[in-house]
């Protein structure tokens, strides 16, 4: 049984705003709820200091945060990594081209 359809060619919408996985946590998650990271470290089990890192873009998402994060905030752990992945993806692709 397949979850997702992958294909060769799958990619993200260009003409949607890049967002980190972060921002995504900080703006759609974390102020609607009006939770400050050290009480979102209480609930999922992650660090203070590196969720801090990880709304500041400094560490990437782990599939073990990933995994905390979607059982704390009924997501599912492949949203989050879905989204590191792209982001990844898209600021290489903006060096790549300022290299050119």
């Amino acid at each position: 049984m397949e979850l997702i359809q992958l294909s060769p060619r799958m990619d993200v919408d260009p003409s949607l705003h890049l967002r980190s996985p972060g921002e995504v946590l900080l703006l759609d998650y974390m102020l609607p709820a009006t939770m400050n990271h050290q009480q979102l470290a209480r609930r999922t089990g992650i660090r203070a200091p590196h969720l801090r890192e990880f709304l500041t873009d400094a560490r990437p998402m782990t599939p073990r945060q990933a995994i905390r994060l979607a059982l704390v905030l009924d997501t599912s752990p492949l949203y989050w990594l879905v989204l590191q992945a792209h982001y990844d993806l898209a600021r290489e692709a903006q060096r790549a081209s300022a290299d050119r």
